[in-house]
């Protein structure tokens, strides 16, 4: 008989490593949208935000920065979400970055 060197594949678990990090990212993202309303309306919404941050408090201040309406909304399964009427997506996200709240690539801005 031929005696070749063959290994037998032994079980691998691809995602074993994603418990040791907290799940399925390594990463928790912040999440700017834009929905479209009636013609030329639109909502941005951000979602993602950090629990113990207070939603009212960053509320007030970005309407108060950028003339603008909103409100938080609250989702079973997304948490708390801040709307604000108007395509306002890069101006929350630089608003995000100089207050410090998150990082810079730590936003996912989508839409259009």
């Amino acid at each position: 008989m031929v005696d070749l060197d063959i290994q037998i594949p032994t079980t691998f678990d691809p995602f074993a490593e994603a418990g040791e990090f907290g799940g399925t990212g390594t990463k928790e993202y912040v999440h700017i949208r834009i929905q479209q309303r009636n013609g030329k309306k639109s909502l941005t919404t951000v979602q993602g935000l950090k629990h113990d941050l207070s939603y009212e408090k960053i509320l007030k201040s970005l309407k108060k920065d950028f003339c603008c309406n909103g409100n938080v909304v609250k989702d079973k399964e997304l948490g708390k979400i801040i709307q604000l009427q108007g395509d306002q997506r890069k101006n929350v996200s630089q608003f995000l970055i100089n207050a410090g709240i998150v990082k810079k690539d730590q936003i996912k801005i989508h839409g259009f």
